[in-house]
């Protein structure tokens, strides 16, 4: 038996709800929910002892529910004279007070004030259908008569799915009149969330308008929100705003019915907002294992990164989630990222604070009742210190922050916040340093002080740096390529002449200025916060053999190139980022390397030295037309490709005769490891270098 209507418009009609309830019969129909889901939020905005309307009653059990529990003093009106009749007849000896009776709610009879609550369950939906005249003007006479039967004070409470033009138009009626504005989101039960067939992919939601006395002149506009998780109601800034919340959690019930149908969506991420600030708290992937073999308890978990860890490529990186995933055993696993600037009290408050959210994430198949565990690292949620927090011109909103490593070192990070994930510079803190910061964090555990505080790290000045420690592998290869200047064992006597591109923290030139004593480098930086970033922080500074130049790189080589007596380096580095994320080549900008001004790079590079380049570049086709630039300048090219991160170095030299195969590379590398590992001189991780270059490949 088919009881939908033909078109939306039949809604309005008498004669449809007439036919409706007639086939129907005395079958109770529920729109948007039962009592025993609604109670929650009746009971929170109705008195039992007040006098509520309910308009557009049909054959619902509500009012039979809500008389039961106390509230006894309850009209009800339908157009339907069908339903009205069976409504009578079920409740005239049970429920002797409450009174049904035929009415049209767009032409009510009853006095002015008459009641402090009109409940309106999916009413205003049903006949709002449209925003054609015609029913628009229907909606104003029934918001109307709503307004004008309801008492100062009094509330209008719908329960609606929101739709856009439907609460455009409640939320404008009702503002314009200068009644209060909230809108409440309807909290799933947990049977709900892992039933069989989810009634609704839209969340059910509540307009509770309430009514004000009218002030001349004044022009206060009052909008709420209130999120199913949260306790008290958000204040919000206009109409706009309160939509744009509304439609963002439709988007996110959305989601989640497609997550509960079927698994292997693709990357799907999603962050969980603060609900007093409105800023993200948490960062979620949700990643499904479908190899995975289906059992009790392989279903469904929560895995918490430790802070300071989700720019790992095990974290950070869709493949390393995916073996993360593998790895854990289980069909759908989300990790969870924390964001900086948020407190966390430990692993437990964070359980509590997510487990009713993450359970909507679950997937189809999971017994009911099932235990969701929380894995994390060592069963910790990490430190992370924000050392220093400032606003540069040039590149925006950044920090330094100290981060607890898997070995329980701590390190130092220089973070961009327009690229949150991309750690731009890093460096690890001396070995004392680390260890004053875990007995201060033991101390700190013993008094329950929340961990992502400025105390818990020693505000630890540059010269706390571990210095001979490179803690980025595409600075690993960049080295390595020092190795195809030839005679590498010669290269701590020779002098050296070197161009580094791009300060951020200076490890890079610092490096190679403790280790190859006979080196001089000009490290150019456009951006002047980035020296002092440098110096203060991470431990750097100028020197007679060191200089730092405040001037754009493009600008700087020209003026080189075009200096008659111009000077020659021995290696240029490029480590610059480009500060347009559209580009689809984050590293870097892509005048860098293109071909007139490739060639100005050539003409300062002595002929037997190298160009090296560190290269980020997701666009396929635009790496390609890099590659082959570089080709057309620099005829022998060697590619590093950095693992598990987009990375790749370039090693570029003028003169393709000076071509080396692996075996010889290698052996220049592990010559130039011998150097650096010599008694004084300081490098434990040298060996590195013939790892770096075991898999370059030539262009």
């Amino acid at each position: 038996m088919n009881l939908l209507p033909k078109s939306p418009k039949e809604f309005g009609s008498i004669d449809y709800w007439e036919k409706f309830f007639q086939q129907r019969g005395k079958k109770a129909f529920e729109w948007y929910g039962t009592y025993l889901e609604l109670c929650g939020l009746l009971h929170k905005y109705i008195k039992p002892r007040e006098k509520v309307l309910v308009i557009g009653c049909g054959n619902s059990e509500l009012s039979e529910q809500l008389y039961d529990v106390g509230y006894q003093d309850i009209v009800n009106i339908d157009i339907s004279e069908v339903v009205i009749k069976q409504m009578k007849e079920r409740n005239a000896s049970r429920r002797p007070q409450m009174s049904f009776l035929k009415m049209d709610m767009t032409q009510m009879e009853f006095p002015d004030a008459s009641f402090q609550v009109v409940l309106d369950k999916g009413t205003l939906d049903a006949v709002l259908t449209d925003e054609e005249e015609k029913t628009l003007q229907q909606v104003d006479r029934m918001l109307a008569e709503v307004g004008r039967v309801l008492q100062v004070g009094g509330r209008y409470l719908c329960i609606s799915l929101a739709q856009a033009h439907v609460l455009k138009k409640a939320v404008g009626h009702f503002s314009r009149e200068g009644w209060m504005v909230r809108v409440h989101q309807v909290a799933n039960s947990q049977d709900q969330l892992l039933e069989a067939e989810p009634r609704f992919s839209l969340p059910v939601f509540a307009f509770i308008m309430t009514k004000f006395r009218p002030v001349p002149g004044s022009a206060l506009q009052i909008f709420e929100l209130c999120a199913q998780e949260q306790g008290k109601p958000v204040r919000l800034e206009s109409a706009e705003r309160l939509a744009e919340a509304v439609r963002e959690r439709q988007q996110y019930a959305w989601l989640c019915s497609q997550l509960y149908r079927k698994a292997g969506l693709g990357s799907v991420s999603l962050d969980l907002c603060s609900g007093d600030t409105g800023e993200p708290r948490y960062t979620l992937h949700v990643v499904d294992s479908p190899t995975v073999k289906p059992s009790r308890d392989s279903h469904f978990a929560i895995f918490i990164i430790p802070q300071g860890r989700e720019t790992e490529w095990l974290f950070g990186m869709e493949e390393g989630r995916k073996q993360l995933a593998a790895s854990a055993g289980f069909r759908r696993l989300i990790t969870v990222a924390l964001h900086r600037g948020q407190q966390y009290e430990g692993m437990d408050s964070i359980q509590a604070e997510l487990s009713a959210r993450v359970m909507e994430l679950a997937p189809a198949g999971m017994p009911a009742q099932q235990q969701v565990p929380f894995l994390s690292v060592g069963g910790d949620i990490g430190v992370r210190t924000v050392q220093h927090q400032d606003c540069s011109p040039l590149s925006g909103d950044y920090v330094i922050e100290d981060v607890q490593g898997d070995d329980k070192r701590y390190f130092r990070r220089l973070i961009f916040l327009s690229n949150r994930n991309v750690v731009q510079s890093e460096a690890r803190l001396l070995k004392d340093v680390s260890h004053r910061a875990q007995k201060k964090r033991k101390k700190d555990r013993k008094k329950q002080r929340p961990a992502d505080t400025p105390e818990d790290l020693p505000a630890a000045p540059g010269q706390s740096i571990d210095k001979s420690y490179l803690c980025c592998e595409h600075h690993k290869a960049m080295i390595a390529g020092l190795a195809l200047l030839r005679n590498p064992e010669l290269l701590l006597e020779t002098p050296l002449g070197l161009l580094v591109v791009g300060l951020g923290g200076g490890s890079l030139p610092l490096f190679v200025h403790d280790h190859f004593p006979k080196s001089c480098i000009d490290a150019v930086e456009i951006d002047p916060s980035m020296l002092q970033v440098a110096t203060q922080w991470f431990g750097f500074s100028q020197s007679d053999r060191m200089k730092v130049h405040i001037a754009d790189g493009l600008d700087y080589i020209t003026s080189l190139a075009e200096e008659e007596a111009r000077r020659h380096y021995d290696v240029i580095m490029f480590d610059v980022d480009s500060k347009d994320p559209t580009l689809g080549m984050s590293c870097p900008p892509p005048a860098f390397v293109a071909q007139p001004f490739l060639q100005k790079v050539k003409s300062i590079l002595t002929p037997e030295g190298v160009f090296i380049l560190n290269l980020v570049c997701r666009d396929l086709g635009l790496k390609d037309s890099v590659l082959a630039g570089l080709k057309a300048v620099f005829p022998l090219l060697y590619v590093r490709r950095i693992e598990g991160e987009v990375n790749e170095i370039l090693f570029c030299q003028p003169h393709p005769e000076r071509k080396l195969a692996t075996p010889e590379l290698l052996e220049m590398a592990q010559a130039l490891e011998q150097t650096l590992r010599k008694p004084g001189k300081g490098w434990d991780d040298a060996y590195v270098l013939s790892d770096m270059l075991k898999t370059v490949k030539i262009v």
